[in-house]
């Protein structure tokens, strides 16, 4: 069993799973379908993704255009993260706005991030983060808004952050608003 959140933005969900403990360790479901069917979505999960950071990195803010867009079940195994996504749906009454997360190894926490939102996030200690795609990765179809467009004001707690290059040239915001590419 595990207790799902709603946030502010429609479709974000923060999962907490039920964590059994004994004396050799610990035990949790890590992923249950029927977590999402009860709430309505329905994802088919395609790809799983694991990566290490050290602490300070930035990763983000990266999506997939359509038809290639990616719905995310995001964790971290070890360590701790700020785990954000921002709302680029540009329909959404929500576009624009952002949601931040603290995932952490010792409370094995998720966040559901669906397809057409920005996801990023910032490495408060070395983690190990894993997650799952409802789309296979395919860079023709990569795209980024940038993480610290002001904008967005996003805090990620983080100073001197460690930064891909690629990650320092993504557009802002507004220049994404403007963009004629369709949408994700």
């Amino acid at each position: 069993m595990a207790e799902l959140r709603s946030t502010p933005i429609a479709g974000l969900l923060e999962i907490f799973p039920k964590v059994f403990h004994d004396s050799r360790g610990y035990f949790f479901e890590s992923f249950r379908q029927d977590w999402f069917t009860k709430e309505g979505i329905n994802e088919n999960w395609v790809q799983d993704n694991q990566s290490f950071s050290q602490k300070g990195t930035v990763r983000g803010l990266h999506f997939q255009v359509a038809p290639f867009s990616q719905a995310k079940l995001v964790r971290v195994i070890t360590g701790k993260v700020l785990d954000v996504a921002v709302d680029v749906r540009k329909d959404s009454p929500t576009f624009g706005k952002h949601f931040s997360a603290i995932l952490d190894g010792s409370l094995n926490n998720l966040l559901y991030i669906p397809a057409g939102f920005a996801h990023g996030f910032s490495v408060l200690e070395d983690a190990i983060f894993s997650y799952k795609c409802s789309d296979y990765y395919h860079k023709a179809s990569e795209g980024g808004i940038l993480w610290n467009d002001p904008a967005l004001g996003i805090d990620w707690q983080v100073t001197d952050p460690i930064i891909s290059e690629k990650d320092q040239l993504w557009m802002t915001l507004e220049e994404f608003k403007n963009h004629s590419n369709g949408g994700i």
